[in-house]
Order: C-alpha cells, then structure tokens, then sequence
C-alpha cells in the first residue's frame, strides 16, 4: 500500500463504496477538506461530507477503511517522519 495514508488526502479523488447511509455509497468526487471525523468531497453539483467511521472509501484507487485514517490530519502526516 502506497504511504499516501499518511500524506495529505486534500485534492485525491475518492469514491465511496460502502457505507451505513445508502445515500452516500458510489458518490465520488474530490477531497477538499479533512477533519478528524469527516471528509469534505466536492461532487460535481455539491459538497458532501462524510463521517470516516461509517464509510469505506476508495482513493485514488487504493480501498481504504475510514476507521483507519480517522485522526486529524496532521497526525496522520507526523507519521511519515516517524
């Protein structure tokens, strides 16, 4: 798995393929805004957000559990150092 999980997810496409709200599965777009819990993605139309920890995402391409990248994004980008 690439080591964009510990990158910056703002401007990767993303896609949603599971999700506990039905509403939101196969929506796709772009990452605008990160927050410890959610994802900003700009669809076409709107911006959506979405709660990480309900939701399995595909970004760019690579499958991604939103459990696993709930935390604030600049700790997530620390690990790269670590």
């Amino acid at each position: 798995m690439k080591n964009f999980i510990k990158g910056e997810l703002i401007g990767l496409k993303v896609k949603v393929v599971h999700c506990s709200d039905p509403t939101l599965v196969n929506r796709t777009g772009e990452i605008i805004d990160e927050t410890k819990n959610t994802l900003l993605i700009k669809t076409r139309d709107r911006e959506k957000r979405i709660a990480k920890d309900i939701a399995q995402f595909e970004i760019d391409g690579i499958p991604v559990e939103g459990k696993r990248i709930k935390c604030q994004p600049w700790e997530r980008i620390k690990k790269i150092s670590e």
